[in-house]
């Protein structure tokens, strides 16, 4: 008999113990896709709110796009991608995650400023058709699980839960313990960290966590080596990655992000911090402004075809 990824999922353990069978995630940009196909490979269901049906039959294409695009490097097999699949619902209707055990808000909007109210919103939305334990959690890096969760009844449900892309690889999660958060949330939160085989790392609240605070202040930085005309694009990041061990150097980390996301990440933090490293570079409000947003949009500090780089896409004489 032909084993699938079924076989070795978590999800029969997970029925046995009653404890994770259905994850929502509000939001299904890049980072809610990825978000959705770990959480999915772990065996429980998933269920994404979007905005429109057209957006939903969208996710599923770049879904399955990344899933063979993951075939193709002999990372995965094709019933494993329908088993994945099979596991992942879209829908437009907050009701459709009534059953959800655990909820992740996951909004990427092209909105200016942090969008706090949206956010809020949300998990308004969420707590009026959730059960009264179910754990609402944001992906957010930037602003505080407190504040997003003073809007709930009970706000002690809610937690901080920052996924680091690629997910799929980077074996990670910040875990945010709010002011509110009481100790049967936290548990289950770290719970879940365990079950998609992610180490938790525990983060007393602060905009920014770990993670964003010292990425934005690193790409920064190299944007500033950038602007003084030290080396290219490339040559700097080659510097991060060999001499310093890093998956990704800095510009090829901030076209990953989004660089429209890491402006908003850099605007938050110097609104919160007021310290001018995390200021955002004038290369990054340039870029932003011409529409050079990163892979996703073919375009950053380097060109894309397909998610690959095929060029530098600047030098430091376009901004002297």
């Amino acid at each position: 008999m032909q084993e699938t990824l079924e076989d070795f999922a978590l999800s029969k353990r997970i029925q046995k113990k009653g404890s994770i069978q259905k994850v929502a995630v509000i939001g299904c940009g890049s980072m809610g896709q990825e978000i959705a196909r770990t959480v999915a490979q772990h065996g429980m269901d998933v269920v994404f709110i979007e905005i429109s049906e057209a957006k939903i039959m969208e996710v599923f294409e770049q879904i399955e796009a990344q899933l063979d695009e993951i075939i193709n490097h002999w990372g995965l097999t094709k019933g494993e991608k329908r088993v994945i699949l099979s596991h992942i619902k879209g829908s437009v209707d907050y009701n459709d995650i009534r059953d959800a055990d655990l909820v992740i808000e996951s909004i990427n909007t092209q909105k200016p400023g942090t969008n706090i109210e949206m956010r809020k919103n949300i998990f308004r939305k969420v707590e009026e058709v959730v059960a009264k334990d179910v754990v609402i959690t944001s992906n957010n890096s930037t602003l505080m699980i407190s504040e997003i969760a003073s809007v709930l009844e009970h706000p002690e449900r809610a937690a901080g839960l920052h996924f680091i892309s690629p997910s799929a690889s980077i074996k990670i999660v910040e875990v945010v313990r709010g002011i509110e958060t009481n100790d049967a949330t936290f548990d289950f939160v770290m719970k879940f960290a365990s079950m998609i085989e992610k180490q938790a790392i525990i983060i007393n609240e602060s905009p920014g966590h770990i993670s964003s605070r010292l990425i934005v202040t690193l790409i920064n930085e190299a944007c500033e080596i950038l602007m003084e005309g030290v080396s290219n694009v490339k040559c700097i990041d080659t510097t991060m990655k060999m001499g310093y061990g890093l998956l990704f150097g800095p510009f090829e980390m901030a076209d990953r992000i989004g660089l429209d996301n890491l402006l908003k990440w850099m605007d938050n933090l110097y609104g919160e911090y007021g310290m001018q490293k995390f200021k955002a570079s004038p290369i990054i409000k340039r870029l932003v402004r011409a529409g050079y947003h990163g892979m996703k949009a073919g375009k950053g500090f380097y060109k894309y075809e397909n998610g690959k780089i095929i060029s530098q896409a600047i030098t430091a004489t376009e901004f002297n």
